[in-house]
């Protein structure tokens, strides 16, 4: 029933899925240019469109009452960013739990411009063993683009390289300058 509810609202509003996901049963998905509250909504409806399980990680605050059950229910799973935990570490401990976990994240981490992107869902993928997929919210085509995946290697500035490049052709809700990786 969502799933078919999910189809008819992404028909209905024009937007389509453009290239693949891979077959793996696991696999990071980060999601850009992270610029509105959108994204989320349009996420959500994609994901029931395709009808595959993808879990998501968000700041506490959203798993408040009253509305934490409808989050949780999504997928969701929440995390406090004023504490210093091990989020890499525990994200990696969910993949090994399930054989078919699948998590997208937004590595810009907020909707505001940002001078460098979060490095989490690297090192993540890179300790479970899984790929990254990126995805791109074209707003301007209202396409959901899905690009190769890509495993990780052991050279970050490469790769994360190879990703940026693929969201500087992406244009989000709202008008966002992608930054060059650079490493501390």
């Amino acid at each position: 029933m969502f799933n078919r509810f999910c189809t008819f609202l992404f028909a209905r509003f024009g937007w389509q899925l453009e290239g693949e996901l891979p077959s793996s049963a696991q696999f990071i998905m980060i999601v850009g240019p992270h610029t509105s509250n959108w994204d989320f909504v349009l996420g959500i409806v994609a994901r029931g469109a395709m009808g595959i399980n993808i879990h998501f990680l968000g700041k506490h605050q959203l798993f408040l009452p009253p509305w934490g059950w409808i989050f949780r229910a999504l997928g969701g799973s929440p995390v406090d960013r004023r504490k210093h935990n091990n989020l890499v570490d525990a994200a990696v401990q969910l993949f090994k739990q399930d054989a078919n976990y699948k998590l997208a994240l937004a590595p810009e981490g907020t909707r505001s411009p940002v001078k460098r992107w979060k490095t989490g869902f690297y090192h993540i993928a890179k300790k479970a063993h899984v790929a990254i997929v990126p995805v791109g919210f074209d707003f301007s085509r209202k396409r959901v683009v899905f690009h190769p995946e890509l495993m990780p290697t052991d050279d970050i500035q490469q790769d994360m390289q190879y990703i940026i490049d693929f969201y500087r052709s992406i244009n989000g809700r709202h008008p966002k300058t992608i930054p060059d990786f650079k490493q501390d």
